[in-house]
Order: structure tokens, then sequence, then C-alpha cells
């Protein structure tokens, strides 16, 4: 018998000695959260994976979604994108998606605004839709509105079975899965990852874009799910310390360039939908056309100056975004940044606190910007007492116009 079957006892009979049995894989005890907010914000990473898995096949992205409108694709002149609240700062971070990786001229409007506006003159559009629960009202008029003026419609939900996704040329999900927190979160960041998808398919249609680097840029979109889940508990933690310190502050501003000021727009209207704090998300470089008259010690600003350092366009939008971050220092006002880790000393140098993102390229900073945010407004509400799932006055389908 083989020894290393076998063991001696203490009476010296010789025993076969079995195997030793593989023991069950120890698991976590399900991790549970306060709110229903707090619980989706965690579950951003799966929500993106989710939406980039059901939207590639083998390295091809959106292999069959758009086919109904593939005609309108090969002529279209441009893209408009109608849609209310978060989905509309998704669309104004799709803008620059599109436009600097397809090449393709984008104009945003709020869904309220469109029926009344005359944007298809001299164009052939697609009008893209995007609404969360597919049945906000606005969204849908003007979805009708673009179809009644002879334009294809390509419809962005996180719910197949929607008047939005039945009525559409063309519909793209998103796969966030429910959401019952009021304030969106993961549907806003599936909203971005289908949007950053869709861009990437346009490149490639147009031929703007090499397969290969078409290709290093989706494994570059699969790479944030796990960036986030790595940053996630000290973001929660980094952000509940700055909703303290500021906790009972009455009004704060958000500043954001290209992409970026999309974030500082969702980040604003994060916090006033859930704290009731006046709020405002601007572009940066605007802070001095009038907005500085507010810089005082009383409001705290929230800068997004990171940088993509590959990337000479966005090393200069963060050079002047640190000038801003001084200005305000310089009149008495309160900073806090939100960094790329590898800033963050110099950024620390100017802000009075600093939360650090990790690096990635400059249209997928806004995914992992945000987080942090939502998190800052999750933690100054529950700090003010607020309903964070089901704030005042909100509903989370606006089914009236």
């Amino acid at each position: 018998m083989n020894d290393g079957w076998k063991f001696r006892n203490r009476c010296g009979t010789i025993r076969p000695q079995m195997p030793e049995q593989p023991q069950p894989p120890k698991t976590s005890p399900p991790r549970v959260f306060a709110h229903s907010m707090l619980r989706e914000i965690y579950e951003q990473p799966r929500a993106i994976r989710e939406t980039i898995a059901r939207n590639t096949a083998d390295g091809s992205i959106l292999p069959a979604a758009l086919q109904p409108i593939e005609s309108a694709l090969s002529v279209f002149k441009k893209i408009i994108i109608a849609a209310s609240g978060s989905s509309r700062h998704a669309g104004l971070a799709g803008e620059i998606m599109l436009e600097d990786l397809a090449g393709v001229s984008v104009d945003v409007e709020y869904s309220s605004e469109y029926c009344y506006r005359s944007t298809h003159a001299d164009h052939n559009p697609i009008v893209i839709v995007i609404t969360q629960s597919g049945e906000t009202a606005d969204t849908i008029a003007a979805q009708r509105e673009a179809l009644h003026r002879g334009a294809k419609t390509v419809a962005i939900s996180n719910v197949a079975d929607t008047t939005i996704v039945r009525e559409a040329s063309a519909a793209l999900l998103t796969y966030a899965g429910v959401e019952k927190s009021v304030p969106a979160t993961k549907s806003f960041t599936a909203q971005l990852a289908i949007l950053y998808l869709l861009a990437l398919f346009l490149a490639r249609k147009r031929g703007s874009m090499a397969p290969e680097v078409a290709a290093s840029h989706l494994r570059s979109l699969l790479d944030v799910p796990a960036a986030i889940e790595s940053a996630l508990d000290a973001w929660n933690a980094q952000a509940e310390e700055c909703a303290r310190k500021y906790q009972h502050v009455k009004s704060m501003m958000f500043l954001g360039r290209g992409a970026h000021y999309a974030i500082a727009r969702e980040g604003a209207l994060k916090l006033k939908e859930i704290s009731y704090v006046q709020a405002e998300g601007l572009p940066a470089g605007e802070l001095r056309h009038g907005p500085n008259a507010l810089v005082d010690d009383t409001l705290p600003i929230i800068v997004l100056a990171t940088r993509d350092v590959s990337d000479p366009g966005s090393v200069l939008r963060y050079q002047k975004t640190l000038a801003i971050v001084k200005y305000v220092k310089d009149r008495g006002g309160k900073a806090i940044a939100i960094a790329t880790a590898g800033d963050r000393e110099e950024v620390a140098s100017l802000a009075d606190r600093v939360i650090a993102v990790p690096a990635a390229s400059e249209l997928l900073l806004p995914i992992l910007e945000i987080v942090p945010l939502q998190l800052f407004a999750y933690h100054f509400a529950v700090l003010n007492d607020a309903n964070v799932d089901n704030p005042r006055n909100l509903v989370k389908a606006v089914i009236t116009e």
C-alpha cells in the first residue's frame, strides 16, 4: 500500500488513509444594504458587464440590433439625441463619444422641447431616444414626432416590452436589472456603456476606425466593471467622510469639461433629487462668466479633474481644470476634486479633498467618475434624514407630459 494513503494507529494496525475530502467553497454572506439605492450603486459592475455581454458576440458589436435601419445607417448625416433627466445626461456624454470615436455630428435635445424644435433641416438624421423605463411620456412624444418627420429612431431602454421599444425603428437594450430606487444609478452607467458600444459600432460602420483599434477600445470598456469593483469600498468611505464634512451646506456646484460636464450635471441632479439641496452642474470654463459671484467659503464646489495621460486633449483639459481649482481656492472657496489615481498628490495640493478613480481612457473616465458622486449624494441625503429611495415628488417613470 502506498505510504501516502495509510497511517498507523496506536495499536500498530495499519488503516487506509482516505484522501482529504474537498471542502465546499467558502462564501461570504450576502451583503446587507440599508437602502436600495446603495445596493444598486454596488450592482453597477454587474449591470455594465451584462449590458456589454448581451450586446456583443465573438468580438462583434451590436451584431443584429440595428439591422432594421441598415439602409439609414449608410446615408444619415446627423444624430439627434432626445432624453430627459439622467438619460439626457447620458446622452450628453454619448454626444462626445459619438463625435470623437465615430466622427458623427450630434445634437442633444430635451425630450420635452424636441417637438417644438425644427432640428431636421437639410439633414437625414437618426434620432436616438433614451429612457430607463421605456415609458417616459416626453420621450415617447419626441420619438413619435421624429417618426412623423420621417426619421429613423433608435430607442435605448432598460426594459424590453415597453412603448418606446415597440414604436422605435430599432432598439438597444441595457441590462441593468430592476432598479427599485427612484434615482437612477446602475441604469445610468449601463446607458453610458451602450452609448460607447454604439460609438464603436458606428466608427467601424463608417470606416473611421480599424478593427484592431475597435477591439482595443472594447477591451478597455470590459475592464471598467473590475475597476469599479476594486474601488467601491474606498469610494464609499471617502464619500461618507466628505458628506459629513459638508452635510449642513444649502447649495453646491459641480464642474466638468467635455464629457465630464455631463457627469457634473448628473452629480448635481443626484444631490438635488435625494437631499433637496440646490445643486448646479456647469462646464468648468463657464465658472468665470457669472457663477463665480457665488464662490465663497459656504459653497463647496466638486470639480471633475481627471485625465488620460495618453490623450493630449485630455491633458490640456486637466491643466485648465486645475487652474479653475486654484481660482476657487484663491477666493476662499472649498473644492472637492475627483482625480485620476496617479494625479492625487498634485490635485491634493490645490483641493480641500480628493477622491481618486482608477486610470482609464478619456471617454471611459465618466463611467468611473459618476460612482463616487452617487455615493456622495447618497450619504449626504442619509445624513440629512432624506428618503433616498423615494424622494418627495419623484416617480420612477414620468408618464404624463
